[in-house]
């Protein structure tokens, strides 16, 4: 079975052009799905993290530490996308080196747009769509990060006036020992004045 390189090879070059927007859309719409459906189960996480933080005791930490690993989860999913992009290119034989097309890409779909790696003549239209691809899901993630901060928010203000409740509650509890402790030893020193 012949690889996807030389297939490619094989294709006109009038109308390598054309394969490369069909190629570059079939993985943009691929990527777009996989970002979406990555953005939906990192979101699905966070929320029954946040509950059960709501329910528990109030530990800011933890508020802190899931805010932290959502980020770092959404990054993971773009360094996923544009690495798929690279193995595609890589696959398709249009980059010689995996750091060439992890490279390329990684530029690509942040739309820096600067580097020495260039897909030639016929193939250049996947460039752009690669930084469409970034586009789209960059704008996605940053609408779900807007929520995501938001709710962050609420959570973190909602831990710290439960921490606040419960310091208090601790507080008086302390002075109603104290004071039932200070009552019981100012009544042991009181002499029993039915004796007298």
């Amino acid at each position: 079975m012949p690889h996807l390189s030389e297939l490619l090879a094989k294709i006109p070059d009038e109308f390598k052009p054309l394969a490369a927007l069909g190629i570059g859309a079939f993985m943009l719409v691929f990527l777009v799905l996989l970002h979406g459906t990555g953005l939906h189960g990192i979101l699905v996480r966070r929320k029954r993290r946040e509950l059960r933080l709501r329910a528990g005791r109030p530990l800011l930490i933890k508020g802190l530490l899931l805010f932290a690993s959502t980020i770092f989860l959404m990054l993971a999913l773009h360094i996923v996308g544009f690495m798929l992009w690279a193995y595609a290119l890589r696959l398709m034989g249009l980059i010689p080196h995996v750091y060439d097309a992890i490279y390329f890409c990684a530029n690509a779909y942040t739309t820096l747009g600067y580097g020495n790696v260039d897909l030639g003549a016929h193939w250049r239209n996947i460039s752009p769509i690669i930084g469409i691809s970034g586009l789209f899901t960059f704008a996605w993630t940053t609408s779900a990060l807007v929520d995501v901060v938001a709710s962050h928010n609420k959570l973190i203000g909602q831990l710290e006036e439960e921490r606040e409740q419960e310091i208090r509650k601790r507080l008086t509890a302390l002075k109603e020992k104290w004071d039932a402790l200070n009552s019981t030893n100012a009544s042991a020193a009181e002499p029993d004045k039915s004796s007298k």
